[in-house]
């Protein structure tokens, strides 16, 4: 391979969540950048090479769709829950993003492997896609906010009773950098045993 340990290591330390408000409202990423970033995310380690993704990409009008359909379910389930400013949200901060991809969890029925190594797996898969925009140098970030956890939302990004949806992934320009990201010492965090 030609990529440095260097490289490798200033990528992983450099990823960071952009959230729509820092994009360029307005500016598409070419398809076939995202196109790419979604074969990286294919790439992500699987149990059984099961590869439990299922994307769904919303681009163009496609936005607006999605916006409408989220939105609208928000308000639909929402009971003596909703709030106008959240349902407005719903509306309006998809149209900020190129594109919006629906993280799916299509769960593994012909070999018997638990349900959360499906979800990992497809925690990797979006790891590539962070991975990968950062090496484009472009904005992203990953919600499990609005309509996630709703089981009405499943059919309409074709998941079934058995599936899951795990959040969407927010892709721009950026035009606001994020600040830079502080971690806490490996010694608070790794324990090792030698003997």
């Amino acid at each position: 391979m030609s990529i440095s340990i260097e490289a490798f290591n200033e990528l992983i330390k450099n990823r960071r969540s952009v959230f729509p408000d820092q994009f360029i409202a307005g500016k598409q990423v070419p398809k076939e950048i995202i196109e790419q970033i979604l074969i990286n995310a294919c790439w992500a380690p699987n149990h059984g090479q099961t590869e439990p993704w299922q994307f769904t990409v919303f681009s163009g009008k496609g936005l607006q769709t999605f916006a409408t359909f989220q939105s609208e379910l928000y308000k639909q389930s929402a009971g003596e829950n909703f709030l106008e400013s959240k349902y407005q949200k719903l509306q309006q901060t998809p149209l900020l993003a190129s594109h919006i991809i629906s993280i799916g969890m299509k769960r593994t029925t012909t070999k018997r492997i638990p349900e959360l190594e499906d979800v990992e797996a497809v925690a990797c898969a979006v790891q590539n896609i962070y991975l990968s925009l950062t090496a484009y140098n472009l904005g992203g970030y990953w919600t499990t906010g609005g309509i996630t956890y709703l089981p009405e939302a499943k059919q309409f990004f074709k998941l079934g009773e058995e599936d899951k949806l795990l959040g969407f992934f927010y892709i721009g320009y950026i035009a606001t950098a994020s600040a830079p990201a502080k971690r806490k010492p490996l010694s608070e965090k790794v324990n090792w045993v030698e003997q």
